[in-house]
């Protein structure tokens, strides 16, 4: 077999300068310290060897009344970081007294007076000058009406008054564009979502130094998404730094079975009373007044046994081989979404999320909470404490320890074998490291037996570990090694590189 090396990306490429280096870290979730005191969050993020943290705070939070600042979570924020913590913190204009919506969480919407709204910035970033480096102004503004109550002229006006408050306060930080969210990515050209962006892009350019993006979906689209937001703003006439603002899986989106059994039920329950299928134990009366959303949920359950496997395996109480089949799904794509937004040249990605918004808090017909809270690396023991790691805690741990000291990472060609993602990542100070995996599809594809093959390795040693940090026999011949290749992503270097599972 010949390989072909293709040439990557390298990280600073872009003609505004990204980043330096890699880092890879968590979104702690939507609503710090807002339904509970605030609590330690950041050591755990260390413990897992992440370096990045992502943190949303809200204007009545900081604001409850004009002129009145309550710094509570802030402080606790920046009381647990240390000189090695990078923070992101996404600022939410969401307030019961100063912008057109009122409310005290979501959504956000543009402010009554953006002199007022441009100072309150200014004075937050004031307070956390030098130790946040990333302030992005809301979040995924075109999933208007769930999180953004506005246009998009509103949101670039909202956009460069918040610009101006965090340059004016402090200089070397930088601002980040509201998350390009799964909203836009997977929606055609000319979708209102991507008309929202568009605009954005176009006048909201000398606004932002950083564009977020949400990496959902397959990841093998990662490449593909990473583009189009580059082309985006290429029409325009510029191009800035891409960060991930967002990413996990698998989701329910991923799997075109889950996907129409949900949308058959939601549409039901949407439709209107009767139209969806027996609540569970709720009386007629009951049922009738219950929100579309929660009678969605509740239809699903009561038919559980009767839906697709990779529909089930998103629900509470499934059976514990979809569970588990869950988890090696999200391990994977641990793997390999980071790898290939890195390839991407993407220098930040911030896993979605650390742990549930709330501890002990469960209610299984939460329809956000069915879609997207299995996703959390970890969650709290009976005593309050987040000490509970998920499997994908352990992978994302192992992810963040092999690709400490990144410069670059790029894609190998393997010649006669396109199904074959290879990547080599060159760090700094440590030896070579490759990264290799089969695609294959999502739920079955751990069912068909690895693949043997040879890849080339010019050193003297070999060592192998899969995503669930399980060591991998390998057999070494001259400057060969003969592997199995499965949808299972494979780490290959010369030394161990972190603690495994025996």
């Amino acid at each position: 077999m010949s390989y072909a090396q293709v040439e990557g990306v390298h990280m600073n490429h872009c003609r505004s300068v990204a980043p330096a280096g890699v880092r890879l870290g968590v979104v702690r979730g939507i609503s710090y310290g807002m339904f509970g005191a605030p609590d330690s969050f950041v050591p755990e993020m260390r413990k897992l060897s992440g370096t990045l943290v992502r943190v949303y705070v809200y204007w009545g939070q900081v604001e409850p009344e004009p002129g009145r600042y309550d710094w509570t979570v802030v402080d606790a924020v920046l009381g647990q970081l240390d000189a090695a913590d990078e923070v992101w913190v996404t600022v939410c204009s969401s307030s019961p007294w100063a912008t057109r919506h009122p409310t005290g969480f979501l959504p956000s919407s543009p402010a009554h007076d953006p002199r007022r709204y441009e100072r309150f910035v200014g004075d937050l970033v004031t307070r956390c000058r030098g130790r946040v480096h990333y302030w992005q102004c809301n979040n995924e503004p075109s999933n208007t009406g769930l999180l953004w109550a506005g246009t998009a002229p509103e949101y670039v006006d909202q956009l460069t008054a918040f610009h101006r408050g965090v340059r004016g306060a402090d200089p070397e930080a930088r601002v980040v564009l509201g998350g390009c969210g799964y909203d836009v990515l997977s929606s055609p050209s000319g979708s209102p979502a991507r008309q929202f962006f568009d605009h954005v892009v176009a006048h909201g350019r000398d606004a932002f130094d950083l564009f977020s993006v949400h990496l959902y979906g397959d990841p093998h689209h990662i490449p593909e998404q990473v583009e189009s937001v580059r082309e985006m703003m290429r029409r325009h006439g510029y191009e800035r730094p891409v960060v991930a603002g967002e990413y996990n899986g698998p989701t329910l989106f991923e799997f075109p079975e889950a996907q129409a059994a949900f949308q058959q039920t939601v549409t039901a329950a949407f439709a209107g009373p009767g139209q969806a299928a027996a609540p569970e134990t709720q009386p007629a009366d009951e049922a009738s007044h219950e929100p579309p959303d929660r009678a969605a949920m509740r239809s699903l359950y009561a038919r559980m046994a009767q839906l697709p496997p990779q529909l089930q395996m998103f629900m509470e109480e499934c059976p514990p081989e979809l569970a588990a089949k869950r988890d090696r799904i999200n391990c994977r794509q641990m793997v390999t979404r980071n790898v290939l937004a890195l390839a991407a040249g993407v220098t930040r990605t911030a896993c979605w999320n650390l742990a549930p918004e709330i501890p002990g808090y469960r209610d299984r017909l939460n329809m956000m909470g069915f879609l997207f809270g299995r996703l959390a690396l970890m969650d709290y023991d009976d005593a309050g404490r987040l000490t509970r790691r998920h499997p994908s805690a352990d992978t994302f741990a192992l992810v963040a320890a092999c690709l400490d000291g990144t410069t670059r990472v790029r894609r190998l060609e393997a010649g006669d074998r396109p199904e074959l993602y290879a990547f080599e990542v060159s760090r700094e100070g440590r030896g070579p490291l490759h990264v290799l995996w089969v695609a294959g599809d999502a739920f079955t594809g751990e069912d068909e037996p690895g693949t043997p093959f040879d890849w080339p390795w010019p050193h003297a040693t070999v060592h192998a570990l899969d995503a669930f940090g399980t060591r991998v026999p390998v057999e070494r011949n001259g400057g060969t090694v003969h592997l199995r290749a499965s949808v299972t992503p494979l780490f290959l270097s010369t030394r161990p590189e972190a603690p495994v599972r025996p």
